[in-house]
């Protein structure tokens, strides 16, 4: 069954009802966002979760440093490293790390050998006329050389579709089930996950 991550958690509610309808892992963004959360807090949301929840902390060229105290502070379990970091800096978190990309960003999919990470993510490319549709066969592709987490304007109406051409090992949504940016649409939250773990 595919994996289910629910990224830019901002609040405890959000956190518990993607829990209870089915997700496996939750994203906090450290970055500069709209959906950008202190440590501190994220600390308190984490504290009411349920064992076996994958907690993920998103970071855009950070120094390692940092996003080592964070998340130390916040009680996290993966880096997922969204900006310009080499195989040495994934190296740092290994093998706690997931490597994300864009079709502007994907190096050689021979080159993937050479990041020691969990997993890889596929998003879409911002400003990029690069549709969300053509994001899924370059997924596919990158599976052969590592597990692979789907992003990139996932919605409850395309996520089957995109996990049937994918084949990833997780998808990954943010915007897709939002009322506002860092708050969530629960029905919208409720139908992406059933849709994605039916699809699976």
């Amino acid at each position: 069954m595919v994996k289910v991550k629910v990224c830019g958690i901002t609040n405890p509610d959000d956190a518990l009802a993607a829990i209870e309808y089915g997700a496996d892992a939750l994203g906090f963004i450290f970055a500069p966002s709209p959906r950008q959360v202190d440590p501190f807090e994220v600390k308190k949301i984490v504290s009411k979760l349920p064992p076996f929840i994958t907690k993920v902390g998103v970071f855009v060229d950070a120094e390692i440093g940092e996003v080592k105290g964070i998340m130390r502070i916040a009680g996290l379990d993966l880096a997922q490293l969204h900006g310009n970091e080499g195989p040495e800096v994934c190296e740092e978190f290994s093998p706690k790390v997931i490597k994300a990309f864009n079709p502007g960003t994907l190096p050689r999919l021979d080159e993937l050998n050479q990041y020691p990470v969990a997993a890889f993510l596929l998003d879409k490319q911002k400003g990029s006329d690069v549709s969300p549709e053509q994001l899924w066969p370059i997924a596919r592709d990158m599976s052969s050389y590592g597990l692979v987490i789907l992003a990139g304007a996932l919605t409850h109406e395309n996520v089957a579709a995109a996990i049937s051409i994918a084949q990833p090992y997780a998808v990954d949504v943010a915007s897709g089930v939002e009322k506002e940016p860092g708050k969530k649409d629960h029905p919208k939250m409720k139908d992406f996950i059933r849709a994605a773990k039916s699809a699976g």
